[in-house]
């Protein structure tokens, strides 16, 4: 039966896109607090969203009035604030954008029966990780990072395109560089992975104008980013890429009394963050975000210096954590571990059948998207552009599933060009 239903992909991902929207919206309308759904400043790309609407200015993510921030992606901000500034900051203007969120999380997961017949992973798997994502993942939502889940998705695509086909055009290498760019904006994490497929491609087509459509491509990539890099070195007087927090959240990550799980290191009181300390919002700005960034990140590394093998433990935890969960947290904990193994048995299934593009378009995400997150402090949501590709696994792993047959042409494929 599910072989006959995912004849109609359009259809099937349809279905899952309303049963995703559905939950969601059950689980707003009966679990969210009102306060979290009018507009607020509680969170750095809601405050941020808020300023831009009201002053004009990508700025004050923290505790008190900082001036201009690049410590957020600029990708979700600028969506929240097209609505704030059409609706004002209402009730109305935050359902919407609630609605928005709604909608990018069910389209990630509508998306997986098409993106997993793209990667060369059948129909089923991905309608059976399409129903699991759509049914399952309602944890308290964080639609920035569904948004660089679903980045993550096209960009896959994209690149399986590229390598399974004649060698792409330089048009066609330039867009496909825009739309990473632009993935960047939502998540510049997703930035290992761009440069692993790059990489990938410069190895697979490797023949003496290989370098020609990926040169167009990084191109793309540059020319993109150059507008929020400039914008930065004048808000900022230095040329930050994307986001500015890495020292900050290099100095939560490795302290006195740190833990691999962010909530237990608020706990215990040794995170210092200038959203929750006001402190520490006053010391943004009398020296400045940039330099305070730097501040941050010298206390991290002379933190680490000192307690080298502390450090090394701290990786290692945030590590188990990051594919296993939080571990002080027992069921939480077996869910992910669960989910892991599971996508762990279906890779290796996978591997088996696929085409060596096929085969990197997964594996260079599990490997390159997480190594940021190993030396930062673990929340649960760092996960989540992941997730989808972990159920499509996981999903292949449960059916059992087999491709009739190794593609045997790689070589050939490689070298099908002009």
């Amino acid at each position: 039966m599910l072989s006959r239903k995912t004849r109609s992909p359009v259809l099937i991902c349809s279905v899952i896109f309303a049963v995703g929207v559905v939950v969601r919206v059950w689980v707003l309308l009966h679990y969210v607090p009102a306060e979290y759904i009018a507009p607020h400043t509680r969170w750095e790309a809601e405050a941020v969203a808020v300023s831009l609407a009201t002053e004009g200015a990508f700025a004050d993510p923290y505790a008190v009035p900082t001036g201009p921030t690049a410590h957020v992606a600029p990708a979700w901000p600028f969506l929240l604030h097209l609505v704030y500034r059409g609706l004002g900051l209402t009730r109305t203007a935050g359902y919407v954008t609630w609605a928005m969120g709604i909608v990018v999380y069910a389209t990630m997961f509508a998306l997986l029966p098409w993106v997993s017949l793209r990667l060369g992973v059948g129909a089923a798997p991905g309608v059976l990780a399409g129903f699991a994502g759509a049914i399952l993942w309602i944890a308290w939502p964080d639609p920035a990072q569904a948004l660089a889940g679903l980045a993550m998705e096209l960009v896959l695509v994209a690149f399986v395109s590229r390598w399974s086909g004649a060698r792409p055009g330089l048009l066609s290498s330039l867009l496909v560089g825009v739309g990473c760019a632009l993935a960047l904006h939502a998540q510049p994490a997703l930035l290992p992975v761009v440069a692993g497929c790059m990489a990938f491609e410069l190895w697979w087509r490797r023949h003496e104008r290989a370098w020609v459509g990926t040169t167009v491509l990084a191109l793309g990539v540059m020319l993109t980013s150059v507008p929020w890099t400039v914008r930065n070195y004048r808000a900022l007087g230095a040329p930050v890429f994307m986001r500015s927090n890495l020292g900050l959240e290099l100095r939560m990550a490795f302290h006195e009394g740190a833990h691999a799980d962010l909530e237990v290191s608020h706990q215990r009181g040794g995170a210092r963050h200038p959203r929750t300390s006001t402190a520490e919002a006053v010391r943004v700005r009398e020296l400045g975000e940039v330099s305070y960034m730097r501040e941050a990140r010298d206390e991290a590394a002379a933190w680490v210096a000192a307690h080298p093998t502390e450090a090394l433990r701290l990786v290692g935890q945030r590590f188990l954590y990051y594919w296993f969960g939080p571990l002080h947290d027992p069921p939480v904990a077996a869910a992910y571990a669960a989910l892991t193994l599971l996508a762990a048995v279906g890779l290796v299934r996978l591997m088996r059948a696929l085409s060596s593009p096929q085969q990197a378009a997964l594996v260079i995400p599990l490997l390159l998207f997480p190594l940021i997150y190993y030396v930062m402090s673990y929340m649960t949501r760092y996960r989540l552009p992941l997730d989808w590709l972990l159920l499509l696994c996981a999903a292949a792993g449960i059916l059992g599933w087999r491709a009739p047959s190794r593609p045997a042409d790689d070589e050939q494929s490689r070298n099908r060009l002009p």
